[in-house]
């Protein structure tokens, strides 16, 4: 993929990079995945100047799962390619892009725990509706009971998780008619990775101008029913064995066996890391040996 240029909506045709201020080491590749180096505040002014256009707009994450169900799923690799701005939602990640692509800090990792403080801020600020859509029946009430009492002046909706999702069912046409009433400015879509991005990407073209974002199990943690990991342990980059701890028999497969699918491409990394290195040195060199200063 061309730095800087990425396909929009769908069409094929070319596009200028969301922050027109944006460095080129913001935006790393690596483990077959494309993301960005970006922090909360970078990612509410990217989401303010697309509402303000109308333009349509997803706020995708990568982390080791994604990068797995990427490679044996056609469809959840066209959904990353479809978006917009894509956040690092992986501490072990950004270490990993430290090391290969040397742009990337702590600070960049980017989920909705990470940033739900400034998000709704932000929000009651702006004035955005917000639609959720996901988790189990009564969860996302209950989640929103938390948002309200917490946020006051919060502008929510929402709809459980639980529904037939294909485009043409019932449940589906239903639902897009009570988003389409609501007429949000963020739509929130909790359904579990790759259940929430197919659902964007099948729907994406009914979906009104909003910033979509796929948020996973945020409403659980809003409603109580899922305990967060502390984010001093997220920082660690530990969060993983947190998680793995608290639902093994779930979370086994995730984290001690779909990463071992990742190594040739980790190997892939590690190799484009040497010979840019290489590169640089050899320029180095080249410019240190050039003719010295002429005799008088």
């Amino acid at each position: 993929m061309t730095q800087g240029r990425r396909q929009t909506e769908g069409q094929g045709a070319a596009r200028a990079p969301y922050r027109l201020s944006r460095r080129p080491e913001e935006r790393v590749e690596a483990l077959g995945g494309v993301m960005d180096l970006v922090k909360a505040e970078e990612i509410f002014h990217f989401v303010k100047g697309r509402l303000a256009a109308g333009e349509k707009t997803i706020v995708a994450n990568h982390n080791l799962h994604s990068l797995y169900l990427m490679r044996r799923d056609a469809r959840l690799a066209q959904f990353f390619r479809l978006a917009h701005l894509t956040e690092v939602d992986s501490i072990p990640l950004i270490f990993w892009t430290r090391l290969t692509a040397g742009s990337s800090r702590r600070f960049h990792r980017c989920t909705y725990l990470d940033w739900r403080e400034a998000f709704w801020a932000e929000a009651i600020q702006q004035g955005w509706r917000v639609f959720f859509v996901g988790g189990a029946p009564g969860v996302a009430e209950q989640g929103a009971q938390a948002i309200r009492a917490r946020w006051p002046g919060a502008q929510l909706a929402v709809r459980h998780g639980f529904f037939d999702p294909a485009p043409g069912s019932a449940e589906s046409h239903d639902l897009m008619a009570a988003i389409d009433g609501f007429q949000p400015h963020i739509l929130l879509v909790g359904m579990g990775m790759p259940r929430q991005e197919l659902w964007i990407l099948d729907h994406y073209d009914r979906l009104p101008p909003c910033a979509i974002f796929p948020v996973g199990a945020a409403f659980d943690y809003e409603a109580g029913v899922q305990a967060a990991c502390p984010r001093w342990i997220g920082q660690l980059g530990l969060e993983w064995l947190y998680r793995l701890v608290s639902d093994p028999r779930r979370l086994f497969s995730r984290y001690c066996i779909e990463p071992a699918f990742l190594i040739p491409l980790a190997v892939a990394d590690l190799r484009r890391a040497l010979g840019r290195r290489r590169t640089g040195l050899k320029g180095a060199k080249a410019a240190g040996s050039g003719p010295g200063p002429a005799s008088g």
